[in-house]
């Protein structure tokens, strides 16, 4: 769930209890039971879910895509049907490289790519292979939960690290981090992006202390003021860098496909890791988006998907600027959402807010959930990705009475 349009839950347990209101049965490890389950799903009800992280799926080509999926169902395309390579097809694997040449400056070969269940896979297959019991990782604060609590299950000690309107303090980092857990294009959740000079300065830092970075992508190409920034992985010279890209915004969540590009000294391992997890990414798909990006039907719905959410996020900015007082916009040109932070001196209480406004049908999101160790930052998250424009403008006067203190 690439942005946590989610309610957090407490794991439950199935089966019975021994009478002490300790499930029967055996149990996890004790870390499992600090972890949460997210619920994805938008409760009935809800008018105007400006959800995190949700693309409008009424503006994919599905014809478009059955019309390839069918074709790999047939079974001359399938062939013997058999287990394929754990780096995902060639053919799929050429074509990333050839679109995210051309749309994000990567450079990369085929051979360089792992095909994955989704972004969340790839951050799991890069713990597995780098992370002991006790690893230091250090992340954004705020950040990405999900990546956090993967770092946390498998032992790592996961420390928050400051970000500024330049990205993430280098100054700040831990000399004892061995990873450092980055989305430097458009920095979740905030959605500023890590400037040349902060980049510069986070790959000399891993460099001094034999870390490595994973550069996670986040709605690298939906960006609607300037191009896409570079990636890090691009002006990487000494392989510290492993990029993480997804398919879940860019087409649809249910997709589950995305991609890690490793370097060469951690290839084997992780080609390896993914083969053990679970062997290899569904093949029909792969043929299938292989096909989609080289038809061009990708770089095209992008294009126009890019339109629609320019539009929604037009409006949503100038609701900001005109009709939220005290809510400072973070700056940056990218992604399914807006970030604003409470302003200095507001007498504004956002989780106040956040329930008055789900009350009257409204979901929108705190920042302070997504906070690790620094001192909270309040705030709210509109995203404009899975709500149709022409209910914007009603939600945005149905929040404004939140913000208000009044009924929505």
């Amino acid at each position: 769930c690439r942005g946590l349009g989610v309610v957090y839950k407490r794991p439950g347990h199935a089966g019975g209890d021994n009478g002490s209101g300790t499930p029967a049965g055996p149990r996890p490890r004790p870390v499992w039971d600090g972890l949460p389950l997210y619920d994805t799903t938008v409760a009935p009800g809800v008018r105007y879910a400006f959800a995190i992280g949700l693309p409008d799926t009424g503006l994919f080509p599905f014809q478009a895509w059955r019309r390839l999926v069918a074709r790999e169902l047939r079974v001359a395309a399938l062939g013997t049907g058999d287990y394929t390579e754990p780096a995902g097809l060639p053919g799929l694997r050429a074509a990333i490289t050839r679109h995210y040449g051309v749309t994000r400056g990567l450079r990369a070969a085929p051979d360089d790519v792992v095909v994955t269940q989704g972004a969340q896979q790839a951050i799991d297959l890069v713990g597995r292979v780098l992370i002991e019991p006790g690893t230091v990782v250090a992340m954004e604060d705020p950040g990405y939960p999900p990546a956090r609590h993967a770092f946390t299950s498998m032992g790592a000690r996961v420390v928050g690290v400051p970000v500024d309107e330049s990205g993430i303090v280098v100054d700040a980092l831990p000399d004892s981090a061995r990873l450092v857990y980055v989305t430097p294009s458009h920095q979740f959740p905030l959605g500023v992006a890590m400037s040349p000079k902060r980049r510069a300065a986070l790959l000399a830092w891993a460099c001094r202390h034999d870390a490595v970075i994973v550069e996670d992508d986040y709605d690298s190409e939906l960006r609607f003021t300037d191009r896409p920034l570079q990636p890090m992985h691009s002006v990487d010279r000494s392989g510290r860098v492993v990029y993480i890209g997804t398919f879940s915004k860019t087409m649809f969540p249910a997709l589950r496909l995305g991609f890690l590009v490793a370097p060469s000294s951690l290839r084997t391992a992780l080609r390896t890791a993914k083969q053990l997890c679970d062997w290899h990414t569904d093949v029909v798909s792969q043929a299938a988006l292989a096909r989609f990006i080289d038809e061009g039907l990708l770089a095209r719905h992008i294009r126009r998907a890019a339109r629609h959410y320019a539009r929604r996020r037009e409006l949503v900015l100038a609701w900001l600027r005109t009709q939220a007082p005290g809510l400072v916009t973070m700056p940056g040109s990218a992604g399914l959402h807006v970030t604003a932070l409470v302003g200095a001196g507001a007498d504004l209480d956002v989780a106040s807010t956040v329930a008055r406004a789900s009350a009257a049908g409204v979901i929108v999101r705190s920042v302070a959930p997504f906070c690790i160790d620094t001192p909270v930052r309040e705030g709210i998250m509109l995203g404009y990705g899975g709500i149709g424009t022409d209910r914007i403008a009603s939600g945005l006067r149905q929040l404004e009475a939140a913000l208000r203190g009044g009924p929505a």
